[in-house]
């Protein structure tokens, strides 16, 4: 395992600004082999993209049941798999990390809100820490950062989460939903790589990377423009028949 999480590790450092590393975000095993498929090195699932094919609302999926879904993902694919298991349903560090990994996923991403509100970011860096000190280097940890999500725009409250996150071993931060034009100040600010995601109308991914993006991945995005496709399918279907 220790080699696969190296493998992903690197896929993270020396690219040229504006190719950063995409991760789509499978929700199931098919989608997953649609994408290695495809051609991409790894991949990130998105819980609320899991909890849609479950049929669960975001946020509202069992800890077993995401974790099976990520084990059927990871057993499907022959590239590395990064698993978001939300807050961490309540697992102790030890536990949470035996779990990832026992669902081979090579990666984990970590939230630092609850219920809609912002955690202490500095007992959020504690647990990063133990998670860190738990995983060794058998998991790249990728700890989401929700300043904006939970309606911040001062960009400096999310480099001084990030820089604390990075401090207690993360080898990547996602400042979710971060506007566009705060990336360069972020990149400027923050070591290390740092997840971004596509807005409605915003850049694409080359100019994510090139204002400062080491990676991009697209949360539920994919499932939602998949399954348009699949209504469109259906109502084809139910109109010729």
């Amino acid at each position: 395992m220790t080699g696969a999480a190296g493998v992903f590790r690197a896929l993270h450092h020396g690219r040229a600004p504006e190719d950063p590393l995409v991760l789509p975000g499978p929700w199931d095993a098919a989608s997953a082999r649609a994408f290695e498929e495809a051609g991409f090195p790894a991949l990130a699932t998105p819980s609320a993209g899991v909890a849609a094919s479950l049929g669960y609302e975001d946020g509202a999926t069992p800890a077993d049941e995401m974790f099976a879904a990520v084990a059927r993902i990871a057993r499907a694919v022959s590239v590395p798999v990064s698993a978001d298991v939300e807050g961490g349903y309540g697992l102790a560090p030890k536990e949470l990390v035996a779990r990832v990994l026992d669902a081979g996923a090579v990666g984990v991403n970590l939230e630092d809100s609850r219920a809609g509100t912002l955690l202490d970011p500095r007992a959020h860096a504690d647990r990063l820490a133990e998670v860190r000190a738990e995983a060794g280097d058998e998991l790249f940890v990728n700890a989401r950062v929700d300043t904006f999500l939970r309606g911040g725009t001062d960009p400096e409250d999310a480099v001084a989460r990030a820089r604390l996150y990075v401090a207690a071993g993360a080898d990547c931060v996602y400042p979710i939903r971060v506007p566009p034009e705060h990336l360069p100040l972020l990149r400027a600010r923050i070591d290390g790589p740092i997840n971004a995601a596509p807005l409605p109308g915003g850049p694409p991914v080359g100019e994510l990377g090139r204002l400062g993006a080491t990676r991009v991945t697209f949360g539920p995005g994919l499932l939602h423009r998949a399954m348009a496709a699949v209504r469109e399918i259906a109502d084809q279907v139910r109109r010729s028949s």
